[in-house]
């Protein structure tokens, strides 16, 4: 098991995987103590079943990821991950670059029937016929040296994900649905799904009260929090939670007394500087003129949902899945069959393959000119 800790031997191996249709990668990372993932390994495949594999340590103070970089804008060698949105998130963030072409084995594996949760370990053990020795995964993959357990756990992401890509890429040829695949992955290869903006942070706390005011005070203390988690890479919960930022939002705290009284505000949002930030947050909260305090949108919170026709789409959706063989969530989900009942027409199940294999029928369901009709376990469309 090799590991490569130069930039010399990084060039090498790189300069090789250009010569090959594929390469098969992943990484090791950690997360829990900083807003962005600190790159611990890279594990990396060539084809064959004895095609080289090795072990790059991105930690080594001697090694620059260049080399991988221009491996990645090579377009002549598929670049196959399982998972990968986390692995782009970084590779994104690190070094701007993403790797094309893409192949993602788990969205093929969704596409191509593996249900749900196509799981690599399920895939290793029904595309390769092998078992993994889970033993390894929960591990601090930044100390070193890496045990000999460790290196076996890692090698196999990549080993056994030769095969499994190379299945799945002959199933997606005899089935047309490349094209499928290659519509999903565009969302992965697009900055902005990895891009959060302070401004903008406030759209992902959750919250049912629709007051301006109250609003206007979530999005400058998210957009407070967000900066400063940010700027100090440090988790967004570490500053203050979001249970914390609606009691916040709630209570208006405009001194330090006043946020002192605070139930949900840890120890560590009391430091200073974050006790600063908050109460100048909430004070450009107060400051916002009513016409431009945040409204919610007319989405589908507002929509009047036809609870019986968004029965009829899940009815629907699992006979069209089932009949297609492919998974239900990558189709619709069940908020995007809510809205359809509710008369939105821009849900993504709609557009695409997703209109060819379940859209086009929701639709002529919403419109009342198909009806459904069970017999012996099996659902069929019936014209009206």
């Amino acid at each position: 098991m090799k590991t490569i800790t130069t930039t010399e031997d990084l060039a090498r191996f790189c300069d090789a995987a250009k010569a090959a249709p594929y390469v098969t990668l992943d990484t090791e990372f950690l997360r829990e103590r900083t807003y962005y993932s600190r790159l611990c390994l890279i594990q990396m495949a060539l084809p064959g079943e004895d095609g080289e594999a090795v072990l790059v340590d991105p930690l080594a103070n001697t090694l620059s990821l260049e080399p991988l970089y221009d491996l990645f804008r090579h377009e002549a060698t598929v670049k196959v991950f399982h998972a990968a949105r986390q692995d782009l998130e970084i590779f994104f963030v690190e070094g701007n670059v993403f790797p094309r072409p893409l192949f993602d084995t788990q969205v093929a594996a969704m596409v191509c029937g593996f249900g749900e949760q196509a799981g690599y370990e399920t895939l290793v053990r029904k595309i390769a016929r092998q078992s993994l020795d889970k033993t390894s995964r929960f591990t601090d993959w930044s100390r070193r040296p890496l045990s000999e357990a460790q290196k076996v756990y890692a090698l196999a992401d990549v080993t056994h994900l030769r095969p499994i890509y190379e299945f799945l890429a002959r199933e997606l040829q005899r089935t047309g649905r490349t094209q499928w695949v290659e519509e999903e992955l565009s969302i992965l290869l697009d900055p902005e799904t990895y891009i959060t903006r302070p401004e903008d942070a406030w759209l992902r706390v959750k919250t049912r009260t629709t007051s301006g005011r109250f609003l206007a005070i979530v999005r400058e203390l998210a957009r407070f929090r967000e900066d400063y988690a940010q700027s100090r890479n440090v988790p967004r919960s570490r500053v203050f939670k979001d249970d914390a930022l609606l009691e916040l939002a709630s209570t208006k705290p405009t001194t330090l007394e006043e946020l002192g009284r605070s139930r949900l505000l840890l120890r560590e949002g009391r430091k200073p500087e974050i006790a600063d930030g908050i109460l100048a947050a909430v004070a450009a909260g107060l400051a916002v003129r009513p016409e431009d305090c945040p409204k919610v949108e007319d989405g589908r919170d507002q929509l009047q949902v036809d609870s019986a026709l968004a029965d009829l789409l899940r009815v629907l959706l699992k006979a069209k899945s089932e009949s297609a063989g492919v998974a239900q969530k990558l189709i619709a989900t069940s908020s995007d069959l809510d809205a359809l009942a509710g008369g939105d027409r821009s849900v993504a199940a709609l557009k695409g393959w997703r209109g060819e294999v379940f859209g086009q029928d929701a639709l002529r369901l919403c419109r009342g000119e198909i009806a459904l009709s069970a017999k012996g376990g099996a659902v069929r469309v019936v014209n009206v």
